[in-house]
């Protein structure tokens, strides 16, 4: 397997390189170059699979300069034994009803769907650094709406010859999150708070990649950047595993008969979550529709019902911040994929995004892309009255994100009257967003939750709602109050760079003490 651009620049790229760059130099990020698919007799195997021997099996079939020793090992550093998962399955699947099952990913160290990704991407790139004859170290730099920073720096705290430097809105993130990021441990990490909204320190991260320049006097003196974001395909590889995982789980429960077609409906944001469903539905999972679920930054639903992507539009700060995000960057594989590879088209397009804020596809593009997928937005209002719904039918505690997807897919069933088995995404644990799940519950009337009413103390609510509920609040948020604060800087989103360099800068110093 090697991988391109989807600007057409490079080609050829092992999955080693592919994930130690990032980003294509010609600003393209990097789409395999062969089709993967599973036929039916490898699917009926899989899926008597635990996840780790899942896990391996799949990405045998993407990252083929890995050996299987090495992939192994891989691995079991993520999902094994001794792993940060508080259990024996890392993605459990709890069913609602008769049509509607959870898949639970937020069971790892920092409570959030990132964790699934980036407890084993870390593993993928010293793997990849040990195959190059050279010495050099890897700066990771992220942008983050919330989640991907705390999943990041907790996946490559003190990793070997690996540095991260994750960068997030100033007022756009909770306070649990950015609590989570400013109290973060290890000797090779940095966190900044960016003046602006997740699209500017998105933004500032993609320019710096960009910068020839720099990179270029970074790696004489022995310095490589490099992305944790799903802009990196090796972020994107372990996602599309649990959409196999999910599936299997559901034939072995007998809800669906091996074969069946499932759908799945995915909380979007940066869509890199409901890109590695398509990956899995590509290489051969029967999947039905693709359900993306956006917030009222409902910038991707529009495109998807009208081919015309336009974020000239007022950014709005949600209960749902993960989703707060006007440019999503994985969006451009999937249009590269649907245009039938055209990176002319691709790199055209995402020119006008840059320049104009905004771009077109054609009729035959959006076709590809609407009989796969399907879009719509949830509302704040509908957010939190989703909450309450859920837990009142159901006993069962959702976060908005999560309460985004489930208010969308009601909209969906009743727009098509489509009652195929489905999957929804549960992205995040509720008590990392204790605030708004607290809010919801008390307006809806329930009883219990009337005595949550005014109390803003984002780091108490986790143990009264613990008490109200019977959930247990995961290790990972406990007496996170409690945690010394280690980073406080703060920078324009124009001096990005200027604290990259700074970084390095002591970092080379320290090393030579």
């Amino acid at each position: 397997m090697t991988y391109k651009s989807t600007r057409g620049a490079v080609s050829g790229i092992s999955f080693s390189e592919a994930v130690l760059r990032g980003i294509a130099p010609d600003g393209g990020l990097f789409v395999p170059e062969q089709n993967v698919r599973f036929d039916s007799l490898e699917l009926a195997e899989m899926c008597e699979m635990d996840y780790k021997n899942l896990a391996a099996r799949i990405i045998a079939r993407y990252a083929t300069d890995f050996t299987d020793a090495e992939i192994s090992c891989c691995v079991e550093k993520a999902y094994g034994t001794g792993s940060r998962f508080d259990g024996v399955d890392p993605a459990p699947v709890v069913h609602l009803n008769g049509t509607l099952s959870m898949l639970e990913l937020w069971h790892g160290p920092t409570a959030a769907f990132k964790d699934m990704a980036l407890q084993i991407l870390p593993a993928f790139m010293s793997t990849a650094l040990k195959k190059r004859r050279e010495k050099e170290r890897i700066a990771i730099l992220t942008a983050t709406s919330g989640d991907t920073g705390k999943a990041a720096l907790e996946g490559f705290r003190d990793a070997d010859g690996i540095d991260i430097i994750v960068f997030y809105p100033e007022h756009g993130v909770s306070r649990t999150q950015k609590q989570q990021m400013v109290t973060q441990e290890g000797g090779n990490v940095s966190v900044a708070a960016v003046r602006g909204n997740f699209d500017d320190a998105q933004t500032g991260v993609k320019r710096i990649f960009a910068d020839a320049e720099f990179a270029a006097a970074l790696e004489k003196s022995g310095w490589r950047l490099s992305s944790a974001n799903s802009i990196n395909f090796g972020r994107l590889l372990p996602q599309i595993i649990y959409y196999f995982h999910a599936y299997f789980s559901l034939v072995r429960a007998d809800r669906i008969s091996m074969g069946a077609k499932v759908n799945f409906v995915v909380p979007t944001g940066n869509f890199g979550d409901i890109l590695a469903a398509y990956y899995a539905f590509k290489s051969g999972l029967p999947v039905g529709r693709l359900i993306c679920a956006a917030n009222s930054n409902n910038v991707v639903s529009d495109f998807i019902r009208t081919g015309f992507y336009d974020a000239n539009r007022e950014f709005t700060v949600t209960v749902s911040p993960a989703m707060d995000i006007l440019i999503s960057s994985n969006l451009e594989r999937l249009i590269y994929d649907m245009s039938g590879e055209d990176e002319k088209a691709t790199a055209r397009r995402m020119m006008e995004l840059s320049k104009q804020g905004c771009y077109n596809v054609d009729r035959g593009t959006l076709a590809a892309i609407t009989s796969v997928f399907w879009s719509d937005f949830a509302t704040e209002e509908e957010t939190k009255e989703t909450i309450a719904e859920i837990y009142r039918e159901y006993g069962y505690l959702a976060d908005p994100h999560t309460a985004v997807g489930i208010n969308v897919y009601d909209k969906y069933v009743i727009s098509t009257g489509d009652i195929t088995p489905t999957v929804a995404v549960s992205t995040a644990s509720p008590f990392k967003f204790t605030g708004c799940v607290a809010e919801a519950l008390a307006a809806s009337g329930i009883p219990e939750f009337r005595q949550t009413t005014g109390i803003d103390d984002e780091f108490r609510l986790p143990r009264l709602l613990s008490s109200l509920t019977g959930k247990s609040v995961p290790e990972p948020l406990a007496d996170l109050d409690r945690r010394p604060v280690l980073h406080t800087g703060v920078c324009g989103a124009d001096r990005m760079k200027d604290w990259v360099t700074e970084y390095i800068e002591n970092r080379k110093d320290n090393d030579h003490v």
